[in-house]
């Protein structure tokens, strides 16, 4: 099984991810940890799609991808066999967002490899910058082309959507 994760920053995507690779006993491949490194420091374009290739290649059974950047190697959509777009409000994401800075503050979490921080940047982008008239497109895209696509606009329908699954 081939599954992609999207959704807002702060959603639970990295999660969920996880939940499902351990649920299918898949690796998993958080977008931000080919995207960033060292102290927030950002790869190319072309050393992140290098590093998402090797993975879908070493793992043609079956993987879980988590994250969005959409122009980073797009085949693993039309590779994917389900999609999970957590599509939850932006006050939910932010609070989320919250909640993992003071988890992880002065830490390094698992799905990315930079200590935790959160600033007046990052808030922008959860609230206004990741929800973009481009961004919502972006998501239009992914949801009308793939699949199987599972949406879902709280955490309550998500975990019921675990427990029956």
């Amino acid at each position: 099984m081939k599954i992609c994760v999207i959704g807002y920053s702060g959603a639970g995507k990295s999660t969920l991810a996880q939940i499902l690779g351990n649920k299918y006993n898949l690796p998993v491949l958080h977008m931000d940890a080919t995207y960033w490194y060292g102290d927030w420091q950002s790869r190319t374009r072309e050393e992140q799609t290098e590093e998402v290739e090797r993975f879908l290649t070493e793992n043609p059974e079956g993987w879980v991808v988590d994250g969005n950047y959409f122009k980073i190697c797009p085949q693993r959509f039309s590779l994917c066999d389900e999609v999970y777009f957590l599509n939850y409000n932006r006050f939910f994401c932010f609070n989320q967002a919250v909640k993992r800075y003071k988890k992880y503050k002065g830490s390094v979490r698992p799905d990315c490899p930079c200590v935790e921080k959160f600033d007046f940047e990052f808030a922008w982008w959860v609230f206004f910058g990741g929800r973009s008239a481009k961004r919502r497109k972006q998501y239009k895209v992914i949801v009308k082309n793939c699949k199987c696509v599972k949406t879902f606009k709280s955490r309550k329908q998500l975990e019921r959507y675990l427990n029956k699954a």
